[in-house]
């Protein structure tokens, strides 16, 4: 398979992925629902960071998660249980290959995977094959490209850009909450529409100034200063410098904005 997650699979990043889902579950979950008695793929479930907040917000639906890393699935129905929600169906599965056949879902959800794939057409094209006819795909990416920030900082800007770069050179694209409408489209699906969906955090929202700029965001990007300076991509100190900037915007006087991007699709 051609996926490569950048950020490892530590218990660390493992938090990290669960802090950014509960502080982002209403805005990216707030409209997602499905009928009772649904069947729903969630393709590359990770540590379950997604699949805790689509089975709470979604009772008397049967959910079944693929996920490429076994490490990772053992961690998610760690977390279900935790949660006391139904179990899951887990399935260890690549996404260019589903163990399922054609039309074996009502319903397809993905979240945050794509952009850590080198083909995501292809992926796309698979989990359309698995989806009934009237059918549903929601897909849901970050774009690194849509970050703005106050006071701004040279520095901060060169750290984002890093991680833009070791998605890349891994065969990702931390650019790809851009490309969601075409790479449906163009993967069958019919009635593509997209929403933005944007993070904005100043002084009078201090949940997210703590629960995305520092926990999830700069956190993300302080996770890759190993691979970024052993890659020549940027000295030390000026990495510091960028995560000291970008943690800064989260004070009194800062200001930072993200876009996500939630596309829903539909298998004629």
């Amino acid at each position: 398979m051609d996926q490569h997650y950048v950020h490892g699979y530590d218990g660390v990043e493992s938090l990290r992925l669960h802090d950014q889902a509960s502080t982002l579950e209403d805005l990216l979950h707030g409209d997602t629902a499905y009928p009772g008695g649904s069947t729903i793929l969630e393709a590359g479930c990770g540590v379950g960071a997604q699949t805790v907040a689509l089975a709470r917000r979604n009772p008397g639906v049967k959910i079944t998660c693929v996920d490429v890393s076994a490490r990772s699935l053992m961690t998610a129905e760690a977390h279900v249980a935790a949660a006391g929600l139904p179990r899951p169906d887990f399935r260890q599965a690549d996404l260019h290959a589903l163990p399922f056949s054609e039309a074996s879902f009502d319903h397809v959800f993905v979240c945050f995977v794509l952009e850590h794939l080198a083909r995501p057409a292809r992926a796309l094209a698979e989990l359309r094959r698995v989806v009934k006819p009237n059918g549903t795909i929601t897909v849901i990416e970050g774009d690194h490209g849509s970050t703005f920030f106050h006071p701004d900082d040279s520095d901060a800007r060169a750290v984002i850009r890093c991680q833009v770069d070791l998605q890349r050179a891994a065969g990702g694209d931390a650019l790809i909450g851009r490309r969601l409408f075409p790479l449906l489209a163009q993967s069958g699906f019919d009635a593509v529409r997209v929403s933005p969906r944007l993070v904005y955090v100043d002084a009078s929202r201090p949940n997210l100034a703590e629960g995305f700029v520092r926990k999830t965001f700069t956190a993300m990007i302080a996770g890759i200063r190993s691979p970024a300076t052993a890659a020549n991509l940027i000295d030390g100190a000026t990495f510091d410098s960028g995560i000291r900037a970008l943690l800064r915007t989260s004070e009194a006087d800062g200001v930072f904005c993200y876009t996500f991007f939630k596309a829903v699709g539909r298998k004629a």
